[in-house]
């Protein structure tokens, strides 16, 4: 028994009726596929990824907004895989929960305030040509 999830379920960009489906301040900014089937495989959950499936209420089709994760919850006997994750919600909170700590996410944070440096930008000044 697999479960589908779209990175619409977490982000909290959404609104309910855009596709979110755990509390706004639970979710993650735009996480993405990969994302959620890291922290899955990390727990020891069965998990596929399919990257050009998209969220059917997505309006935007670039390649961030792809993808879905396909995870095993139950087994054939309908006993769940693992004990701590018996519902579809109960893994995308988790989910939700461990996206932030992921290294991919803190580099980014970090890297972000290295990238601005003083000094830099367009032309000041610029007026109206002179006839």
């Amino acid at each position: 028994r697999f479960i589908c999830i779209y990175p619409a379920y977490l982000n909290n960009k959404k609104t309910i009726a855009e596709g979110r489906r755990i509390p706004v301040d639970k979710a993650v900014e735009n996480p993405t596929s990969t994302e959620i089937q890291d922290v899955c495989a990390a727990v020891g959950l069965n998990v596929l990824i399919e990257k050009n499936k998209l969220y059917p209420r997505e309006w935007n089709r670039d390649m961030q907004y792809r993808g879905r994760v396909r995870i095993q919850l139950k087994q054939e006997d309908g006993n769940p895989c693992l004990p701590q994750f018996p519902t579809r919600k109960s893994v995308m909170l988790y989910a939700a929960e461990t996206i932030p700590k992921l290294k991919t996410r803190t580099q980014k944070m970090a890297g972000s305030d290295q990238n601005l440096q003083p000094g830099e930008g367009g032309k000041k000044g610029k007026g109206k040509k002179k006839k």
